[in-house]
């Protein structure tokens, strides 16, 4: 290996004692390929598998809570009857040697009525400002507690099925985010107006989670939590609101946090004036108090240097492990002038792509590149 690279191969182990190979996350990417009852298909299985092998941890595709929370294709913990289609997706990658943690989210507004077959449910009945988005319905404050107990359960169930860990989903525009935001929360009640009452729904939600790790955890269990740190909507999340978010976070007992944005070298979506990556701010803000993992257009080992470079101490690949599973070996090896960076013709059966996860990614121009316009034929 070329001792370049030796920063990104070094142990990492976190406050609670939960220990990690080296540095680099698999991300988590939706895959849209569950059964429509949530249960893990053996393409799935394989998908993980062929990834799986080096890295230190993966983080699964997000996994809802409630059934009412999900969409196409996604996995779901919402009920006991699927710890046992869990517990072999959790084996699937510990087998390889690395650790499994698993997403859980609502997926809130971001919905369909047609996949759920009921309305939508969010902070407040604001659709989102998207094309043809559906107008949710607001949940009542009974149905708050409800989606708080949720969470905590979906993480007894991510326990009971051998996973070594949760992150809660509080980013990407989904239901926690939601209730974050002054765009998509406008309530006048206990969990809306203010930036305080704003972030009692996700500090509940963690809260109900670590009550669950406590209870029925015998080892260390890894606790993370995901955010996106600005939005573009007016009014929007601030990185501000986001500093505020975090300074309350790590006190409820978080291994780390996620910070998702499109490109890790990124400044801020908001303050143009500002031209230091989002990443480094809030680095030097509150990474000293809480570790944090850096996401963003990381495909190269270079790339991933870079993120380090930022003071952030783990890094989360998510394109560069699709286009490449044997990312981790060929860097070991010495070759990592022979990791992919498009996906060829060639290429497809070793990907291990699920034929679902095949279509949606061939739907969405850019998302991963190709070297023609269909690599599959």
């Amino acid at each position: 290996m070329n001792v370049k690279y030796s920063s990104l191969f070094e142990p990492f182990t976190f406050k609670s004692g939960f220990r990690l190979d080296n540095r680099i996350i698999m991300a988590p990417m939706t895959t849209q390929s569950s059964f429509e009852n949530g249960m893990v298909t053996t393409d799935e299985y394989l998908y993980y598998k062929r990834r799986a092998t080096g890295v230190g941890m993966v983080i699964t595709s997000c996994a809802q809570v409630m059934e009412n929370g999900k969409f196409p294709g996604s996995l779901s913990v919402s009920s006991d009857k699927h710890i046992e289609s869990l517990s072999k997706l959790a084996e699937s990658i510990k087998s390889c040697g690395t650790k499994a943690i698993l997403q859980i989210f609502h997926v809130g507004r971001m919905g369909m009525s047609a996949a759920i077959g009921e309305q939508t449910v969010s902070a407040s009945a604001i659709p989102a400002p998207r094309k043809d988005a559906e107008t949710p319905r607001e949940l009542s404050t009974e149905e708050v507690h409800e989606m708080v107990k949720a969470f905590g359960e979906a993480t007894r169930r991510a326990i009971e099925a051998g996973f070594d860990g949760v992150e809660i989903h509080g980013a990407n525009t989904y239901l926690i985010q939601q209730f974050f935001s002054p765009h998509s929360n406008r309530r006048n009640d206990e969990w809306g107006g203010t930036l305080e009452k704003r972030m009692r729904f996700p500090l509940a939600v963690v809260q109900s989670a670590k009550e669950m790790i406590d209870t029925y955890s015998k080892k260390p269990f890894l606790f993370g939590y995901r955010i996106s740190p600005e939005e573009i909507e007016e009014p929007g999340i601030t990185l501000d609101d986001t500093l505020a978010l975090m300074s309350k976070l790590k006190k409820e007992g978080l291994d780390y946090i996620h910070v998702s944005v499109g490109d890790a070298q990124q400044s801020s979506i908001r303050n143009k004036e500002s031209k230091d990556a989002v990443l480094a701010n809030i680095q030097e803000e509150i990474g000293q108090d809480i570790p944090l993992i850096g996401v963003g257009k990381i495909q190269t080992p270079d790339d991933a240097l870079n993120t380090l470079e930022l003071g952030l101490p783990l890094v989360a690949i998510g394109r560069g492990l699709l286009v490449e599973p044997d990312w981790i070996r060929k860097i070991k090896d010495g070759n990592e002038t022979s990791i992919r960076t498009e996906i060829k013709p060639k290429d497809y059966k070793d990907l291990y792509f699920p034929d679902a996860m095949w279509e949606y990614v061939q739907s969405r121009p850019g998302w991963l590149p190709f070297s023609e316009s269909n690599p599959k034929k």
